[in-house]
């Protein structure tokens, strides 16, 4: 696995981190001995930075590391985990987290640590009840190594976070499509100026970049038919000097070790395969999908609309028109209760959603398009 240097902690980090939001599950929980074999796997081969959070798998992400990372030397991998401020009312709320995590995680200290999913909302929210500070000292008692944050929102609310504190680290939402579509090349350039290192979130946009519609496949495939579909996401990401390690949500063994052959040597991109790139994400952007990547931050919906999996099933549809499918993912699969014509429009999803999507219009979008199949 090849690894990049922090120069401002002096750490090496393997290019891959595994990332614990996306493991396997039965049963709606997380499969336990098949998640314990790819992390086995992993470390074996180079992984060695695991990356969870106190709200990943409904909350048992963080106990399954902590049971499964245990029968290693704890000097042997990276553990990071994350502060999610929206949860707490208080700096004695964050404070109950911190230690709850701990206990979970069965760790005497995080290697990294991080503020999750800041916006200007929770960036406010951290300055109000004075949780940078309480993290600091966590640092300074040897609780903590590393400190940074993840990142949800436009560029000059990250320059104003980076101006207010001083971290270790930045973790952002990076790949071939936000970089075109969004505003992840102004993400760079604000980190760039205070030339922090870069951890990436989203390298494959929650899963679309490794699965194309067939039609883009193909041109990729034309340009370097042996290069999985998704090493195309994870390539162009690691070209980037400051992306110092690309997190992956992997949910099977199949994704661990594509990723791993990718990363242990990623080569540049030829000639050919940069404009083949260009061909696909002229024609992604032509398509009216919408850019949700399935991370389920939105959920629970008080009126039991599934979100993301209604999202999917959308996307899935402008993607490939695949109208049988559709109907039977939509109409026989998805219980009724469930489906875009029972948002209410509450509004409770919008201040959860880090791609700030307007999730009750988009639902009525989807509605009018899904209801008349």
């Amino acid at each position: 696995m090849q690894t990049r240097r922090l120069e401002n902690i002096g750490v090496d980090l393997p290019l891959l981190t595994f990332g614990g939001m996306r493991m396997p599950t039965k049963n709606g929980k997380i499969d336990v001995p098949a998640a314990q074999e790819m992390v086995d796997f992993a470390l074996k081969n180079g992984i060695r930075y695991f990356d969870t959070a106190y709200g990943y798998h409904e909350g048992e992400s963080e106990s399954f590391f902590g049971e499964t990372l245990t029968k290693y030397p704890r000097d042997s991998y990276y553990l990071a985990t994350k502060l999610p401020v929206w949860m707490a009312d208080s700096l004695e709320d964050c404070e109950k987290i911190f230690e709850n995590q701990m206990k979970k995680t069965r760790a005497d200290y995080f290697d990294f640590y991080l503020l999750h999913s800041l916006d200007k909302e929770k960036f406010q929210k951290v300055q109000e009840y004075g949780a940078y500070e309480m993290l600091l000292q966590k640092k300074k008692e040897g609780k903590i190594r590393h400190l940074g944050f993840s990142f949800h929102d436009t560029a000059d609310v990250l320059e104003e976070i980076l101006n207010t504190y001083e971290f270790d680290f930045v973790q952002i939402q990076f790949n071939y499509i936000d970089w075109f579509q969004k505003d992840a090349r102004q993400l760079y350039e604000v980190i760039e100026k205070k030339n922090l290192p870069i951890f990436v979130m989203e390298p494959a946009r929650g899963g679309f970049l490794a699965s194309l519609p067939k039609e883009m496949e193909a041109v990729l495939k034309a340009a370097n038919p042996e290069a999985s579909i998704a090493s195309w996401a994870f390539r162009w990401v690691a070209s980037f000097p400051l992306v110092k390690t690309i997190l992956s949500g992997m949910s099977n063994m199949e994704q661990v070790a594509d990723n791993i052959k990718t990363l242990s040597d990623p080569k540049p991109f030829t000639p050919k395969e940069e404009e083949a790139l260009k061909t696909v994400v002229k024609m992604i952007m032509e398509q009216p999908t919408i850019p949700c990547t399935g991370c389920s931050y939105c959920m629970d919906c008080p009126n039991g609309v599934q979100i993301p999996t209604v999202f999917k099933i959308y996307n899935d549809y402008i993607r490939e028109k695949n109208l049988g499918s559709t109907k039977k993912k939509y109409f026989q699969d998805l219980a009724p209760e469930c489906r875009a014509d029972c948002c209410i429009s509450c509004g409770v999803c919008l201040e959860k959603c880090p791609q700030q999507i307007s999730i009750p219009e988009q639902m009525a979008l989807v509605d009018s398009v899904l209801s008349s199949l």
